[in-house]
């Protein structure tokens, strides 16, 4: 079976909008065996996959207005409930066994007939824009423009558009198949976390539906978040020569962690201070000054090794100004290991029969281990993970947001034929 005209012919002229974004580091070649693609192109003959997948186009239009609904409701990290009892309203008319967990995550089983693996999907349904934020979505031809419309709305009405073809086609697979709406993603991957935690053992992979499409992410890239303060007496203008000031240490601080030089062969880091508070008048030494930092690794021993120099440093210049000093640490996801560290997660059959559908969808199959989804949570626990795209877009984060319509498709039958055939066909899988 050929997929269907529209499947492809629109993602060429939205590929030429990918070339926008960052080019993403290319894969050392590997030797991968034969064995550990599980997809054959042949799966696209068995009846109930042709269907499912025709399916998906048939209603595709249907699937953009969900995409919009989705969107159209505010869901700020930790503030998801009403998001996720839209989302939870859908997976029940789907029969999906359905819950809301101690965090607020959506979880949505569908049942195998068993002897099969449990395949997770996950799509986090928080943005990072604050309550109040218009997320109005505008169409404008084959764009949707509106905050948080491609990260993660496209996702989450993608994962739901799967089990409504599953379902329209009759697929049974042997495992069970786990459709989760993730909260807190944005601010730690606190949901996902969660749910690794509470159901230990449960998932045999972990998908994120999450990122640009063409991308497929199989590593974790570590992300620790600090503010530093600094403490002392507060003092006029007037009387402020020679006293200590906190600002003064911030600012040697902030100078001292710029001048690390970040040691090459080990992977890469980067940090970047972010946010910078204190004193409320212009004559008074402040009694506190802060700083924030963004330190970023997949390597876990350099990730460590650069925080505690940071450390150091941040101790370094509250010494020399006579002030204190103390941290809170706001998040801590670890780091999933370089490329060589990971180099028998490249081998995984989840991650090589993803490079496999999506090659055979041409729909681009760059790897990378690394990662910024909630992918990362099953990584650093030793779950195979993977994350891939949800459609083309770009400007996530910001106002100016937009997604391409129908690179979505595609997407949305690559995550189907990821599901036929690593949750395994119960008719029977198609051998090569």
């Amino acid at each position: 079976m050929s997929l269907p005209r529209r499947t492809v012919a629109p993602l060429l002229p939205a590929l030429a909008l990918a070339l926008l974004a960052p080019a993403l580091p290319a894969q050392t070649p590997v030797q991968v065996p034969p064995e550990a693609n599980r997809f054959s192109p042949q799966v696209l003959d068995i009846p109930s996959v042709a269907q499912a997948l025709e399916w998906l186009e048939e209603h595709f239009d249907d699937q953009v207005e969900e995409w919009i609904r989705i969107n159209e409701i505010p869901a700020p990290s930790r503030m998801e409930e009403e998001r996720g009892r839209y989302v939870a309203s859908l997976m029940e008319a789907e029969g999906l066994e359905v819950s809301v967990d101690g965090i607020g995550n959506v979880i949505g089983v569908r049942r195998g007939v068993g002897d099969g693996p449990t395949l997770v999907f996950a799509s986090h349904m928080d943005t990072v824009f604050p309550m109040g934020t218009d997320v109005t979505v505008r169409r404008d031809g084959d764009v949707l423009r509106a905050p948080g419309i491609w990260d993660n709305s496209a996702a989450v009405a993608n994962m739901l558009a799967v089990a409504r073809a599953m379902n329209a086609a009759g697929i049974r697979t042997r495992g069970d198949v786990i459709f989760i709406g993730t909260v807190q993603e944005e601010i730690g991957l606190n949901g996902m976390t969660y749910w690794l935690e509470e159901n230990e053992g449960v998932a045999d992979m972990l998908v994120a539906i999450d990122g640009g499409l063409g991308a497929i992410s199989y590593g974790a890239l570590g992300i620790y978040w600090t503010i530093y303060r600094f403490h002392a007496e507060g003092a006029h203008t007037n009387r402020s020569a020679g006293r200590p000031h906190p600002v003064r240490a911030l600012a040697d601080a902030v100078r001292y962690i710029y001048e690390i030089e970040i040691p090459e062969g080990q992977g890469g880091a980067v940090f970047n201070v972010g946010m910078l508070d204190g004193g409320s008048i212009f004559n008074a030494i402040p009694e506190q000054a802060s700083f924030s930092l963004d330190l970023r690794s997949v390597n876990p021993v350099l990730l460590d090794s650069l925080n505690a120099e940071i450390e150091a440093r941040v101790a370094r210049a509250a010494e020399a100004h006579g002030v204190e000093w103390s941290m809170e640490i706001d998040s801590r996801s670890q780091a999933g290991g370089t490329e060589e560290q990971l180099a028998d997660r490249r081998i995984h059959p989840l991650v090589v029969t993803a490079e496999s559908i999506y090659g055979h969808l041409e729909l681009g199959n760059t790897l990378r281990a690394s990662g910024s989804t909630d992918a990362n949570a099953g990584v650093v626990r030793g779950v195979p993970s993977i994350a891939v795209g949800r459609s083309l877009g770009g400007d996530n984060h910001t106002l100016s947001e937009w997604a391409d319509i129908p690179s979505a498709l595609p997407a949305t039958q690559a995550v189907l034929l990821l599901t036929v055939t690593l949750a395994e066909l119960a008719d029977g899988p198609v051998s090569q």
